[in-house]
Parts: C-alpha cells; structure tokens; sequence
C-alpha cells in the first residue's frame, strides 16, 4: 500500500509526488489499490481529536518556543530534546486563539517486542512527555496521523528506519488509548554518511539514481548484509527483488541501528 505524507503543508514541494511515484516504478515497487493521501482524511483526524479531546484526554497548550526557551533560561539549559514541563495543562485556552493540542501522558511503561531491536520499554511521563497531536498552526502531527492511517489501512507490520524507534511507544499509547490493533514492527538500520547523518534533502544528500535501478538495488543489498551473488548486478529489476525476497535475511541486521556508506 502507498500512503503519501502530505500534511506538513509548508514543506510539500510541487512535483514531489510524481517524483516519488516515478522512483517507485523505476525501482519495480508496484502497489495495490488507490494511493492513500494523508490531506484527504483530514475529517477522520478531527474526529479522533474530538473525542480524546471529550474524554479529557488533550489540552490546549500557547506555548511558543520562544517562551519554552525563557522559562527553561531560569532553571536550566533548553534544547530540543527537554521534555514539555505541562505549563498548560492545567490552564483553560479557548478554541479561539492558536494553540496546540498535547495528548496527557501517564507515568506507565509502554512495552513492545521489535522484530530486530529487540526488547523496547519506554515511560512516556519521564521520557517524552506530553506530546503535540495538533501543531499551533493547525497541521496534524505525524505521530498521530500515522495512527489513524495504519487502522484505516488495517496495517499489521511496520517496517521503517531507526530513526523511528524512539516515536513507536508515543504510537503504541495513542493505539490504547483509541482502542486500535497494535501492528507488529521491525525498525531496520538506516544508512548514514562518514559524519554519521542519515541520508535525506536535508544533508544534501545525492538522489537516488533511477537510470540504474538494478544496480543501486545490488548496492542495498550489500549494504544491508543480505549477500547477493554477483551474478545480480546488472540483472533485470525484477531478477534481482525477487532475489531478494526469497532470501530476505533480516537476522543479518540484529541489534543494528546505522550503517555507514
């Protein structure tokens, strides 16, 4: 199934989904049914923030950076990492003025088994805090629709980079407290460049070559220590996936978080 992530508005880029689609196809990725565009469900996200919203489960929070920064500059250093410290939730903000909307999370452990990772046991009070679903700009925050997304689409294994494992407890939580099936996931190593960041736009990494697609999917191969005999570079696309699901060995990649180019 193809889901495009398109809410985050500011940063979608004209072209980019056919682009996407066009390196999809090049690389001999098919999918079933209709594509699945995250701006087209904006009424199921609503409807499922109305309702932590009527089980007093969300509050209203003002805060800006800004302000996040001063308060911290009084007690301590502030980064990105500092865990929200629930300055609104006790405060009463009407619909009316901007504001962001932070689910309350519960000093209890959320615990999964990830396929690769292992054993991951995060507390959300101590570790993430309450969490943004709604920014103060009206977008809806990945980590909540995804959860949405994934009931919609009756997902039941995830598999994703990662730089992902830290967000799949705040998942899991949103899951209970909807009441949704919780898939199964395996977070697989994601590849890094000599400084150690993750390839992306970002870091002005090079985009991937679709006029050789074979042979980049030779290059994962090895990359992701799955062993492909020679004999595949420079076969045909579908020779060298169909290789490759045959002999997917994911036990190759254990306990492994990067992999350096």
């Amino acid at each position: 199934m193809l889901r495009i992530d398109d809410l985050d508005t500011p940063r979608n880029r004209s072209g980019a989904v056919d682009t996407i689609l066009n390196c999809l196809e090049a690389f001999g990725l098919q999918w079933d049914g209709e594509i699945y565009y995250q701006s087209r469900h904006l009424e199921e996200y609503r409807y499922y923030l109305d309702e932590f919203e009527r089980n007093l489960l969300t509050y209203r929070c003002g805060c800006s950076r800004k302000e996040l920064a001063d308060y911290f500059a009084t007690i301590g250093t502030y980064d990105e990492n500092t865990l929200y410290p629930g300055i609104c939730r006790k405060k009463t903000i009407s619909g009316d003025i901007p504001s962001a909307i932070r689910v309350k999370t519960e000093s209890t452990d959320i615990t999964f088994q990830d396929e690769l990772q292992g054993l991951i046991s995060q507390n959300l009070a101590h570790q993430q805090g309450d969490f943004i679903l709604k920014r103060k700009d009206g977008i809806i925050a990945y980590q909540f629709a995804v959860v949405i997304d994934d009931a919609s689409q009756q997902i039941n294994h995830v598999v994703r980079g990662c730089d992902l494992l830290e967000e799949t407890p705040k998942q899991i939580y949103l899951q209970r407290l909807l009441g949704l099936p919780t898939p199964k996931y395996m977070h697989v190593p994601v590849i890094v460049d000599q400084s150690g960041y993750k390839l992306s736009k970002q870091t002005l990494a090079t985009a991937v070559d679709t006029q050789s697609p074979s042979l980049v999917l030779f290059d994962l191969l090895l990359l992701l220590k799955q062993n492909p005999p020679y004999v595949l570079n420079g076969a045909k696309v579908n020779e060298v996936l169909n290789w490759a699901i045959d002999h997917w060995n994911p036990d190759a990649l254990r306990l492994c978080s990067t992999i350096s180019l």
